[in-house]
């Protein structure tokens, strides 16, 4: 039986829950947008009417209503959004229990064995979009193809509740004339890299040597050129499947930029705070940290070192954190935002790996103390319970890295390390 995966994507997903929530929304151009007093004040999504005003996502709040002056801005409602496209997806679970999130809007289903019980895999898939639309009124794009790379890419062709087949016998007259950028993990990094070996479309990539692409771009180049031939044999993942965390990490656009070192360790602190937290609810520890700083010139710096011992502290990562600043040899600084990360995670351990000078019971108090910290923030609110240093500007350290965190981006494709670049 031939594999039929679907990978479905909900049109402008924040802006049609909202219309949903508000039929009123569907008659004026309206963004779900940030806030420009907090700098977050970016289009996330935007309805039709902002369409044809020329709104684009990922533009600021200022440049959207310069181009549409009469544009009605939204604050992202992600409690909502998480509600409603898991009720979408649980639609999709009806008929198979292979749907592989990606991302809040977009997930991959497999049809294959689902079509002894409910008939052709095409036709179902008509079936379930048309259902997610009877059922929400909202509109879902669908790409139907042989494997997980071409129906993302079918589903990206055609928008406003598209259908888009590719089969094995067309894929080649209808995929390879496109750009290698419209390829899952080409970015911008690797579609230049790729122009400088005079590649560019996915035809071309596909008839490119391999060797020379894992010269090129190591085990990525094998990847891509296996996917350009519609050789991606990976699975659409069971319901519930979670994959493996690589890091844990946040970042913060501050309300005003950091002008001091004391300021910047604040704002870590809080930073280092949600991390330790992170860690201790999925019961890891990291073994290294890194650091980011972004300047209002927009220049950015990072640098990581390897810790001593693991650990899933909160003082252990801001201390680290504030070796790093040093190495950065930052002096007059004025950031815009910042970010902690860290990796080298290692799960199940239950004692703390040190050496003969390491007091273990000093550490073991410390844990306790900021479990107790966390206890105390999730009954009765991050406010309850702050340091008193993050109270000299409280305009920068007034965030809650500790409230569920929303990714508007997708979640990595490839299992490690491997990033578009």
């Amino acid at each position: 039986m031939k594999r039929i995966i679907i990978h479905s994507d909900i049109n402008h997903c924040y802006a049609q829950i909202e219309e949903m929530l508000h039929p009123e929304l569907r008659n004026v151009p309206m963004a779900v947008g940030g806030s420009e007093e907090k700098r977050h004040g970016i289009i996330l999504a935007k309805n039709d009417l902002a369409k044809a005003a020329n709104v684009k996502t990922g533009e600021s709040l200022r440049e959207a209503k310069r181009k549409c002056p009469g544009l009605v801005i939204v604050h992202p409602d992600y409690d909502a959004y998480i509600y409603y496209t898991e009720k979408i997806k649980d639609i999709y679970r009806k008929y198979t229990d292979r749907v592989e999130s990606f991302g809040l809007d977009e997930a991959w289903v497999d049809v294959t064995d689902s079509q002894k019980l409910f008939g052709d895999g095409i036709e179902l898939a008509r079936r379930i979009q048309d259902e997610v639309y009877e059922t929400y009124g909202i509109t879902v794009s669908m790409g139907v193809s042989f494997n997980k790379i071409f129906a993302k890419l079918a589903s990206d062709l055609l928008k406003h509740k598209g259908f888009v087949v590719i089969t094995e016998e067309d894929f080649r007259e209808e995929l390879w004339p496109l750009p290698a950028e419209d390829l899952l993990l080409v970015g911008r990094r690797t579609t230049k890299k790729l122009a400088e070996m005079r590649i560019f479309t996915i035809g071309d990539l596909a008839a490119a040597s391999p060797e020379r692409l894992q010269r090129r771009f190591g085990i990525m180049g094998v990847l891509l050129w296996n996917y350009a031939n519609g050789l991606d044999t990976s699975e659409v993942h069971l319901c519930g499947y979670e994959r493996p965390v690589k890091s844990i990490g946040n970042s913060k656009t501050v309300v005003h930029d950091i002008v001091s070192i004391a300021q910047l360790r604040e704002v870590f602190r809080v930073l280092s705070e949600s991390i330790a937290a992170r860690l201790r609810m999925d019961h890891l520890r990291c073994s290294r940290i890194s650091i980011h700083v972004r300047s209002t010139e927009l220049k950015t710096k990072g640098c990581q070192r390897k810790l001593e011992r693991f650990t899933d502290l909160a003082s252990d990562i801001l201390d680290n954190a504030m070796i790093l600043v040093g190495r950065l040899g930052l002096e007059e600084i004025s950031l815009r935002s910042v970010g902690i990360q860290v990796s080298g995670l290692a799960a199940g351990m239950n004692f703390d790996q040190g050496d003969l000078f390491m007091d273990a019971d000093a550490i073991d108090r410390q844990r306790r103390t900021e479990q107790v910290l966390y206890d105390i923030r999730v009954r009765y609110g991050y406010d309850a319970c702050r340091m008193a240093s993050s109270q000299v500007d409280s305009t920068l350290t007034d965030f809650d890295p500790l409230g569920l965190l929303h990714h508007v981006h997708p979640v990595g494709y490839l299992e490690g390390p491997i990033r578009n670049s």
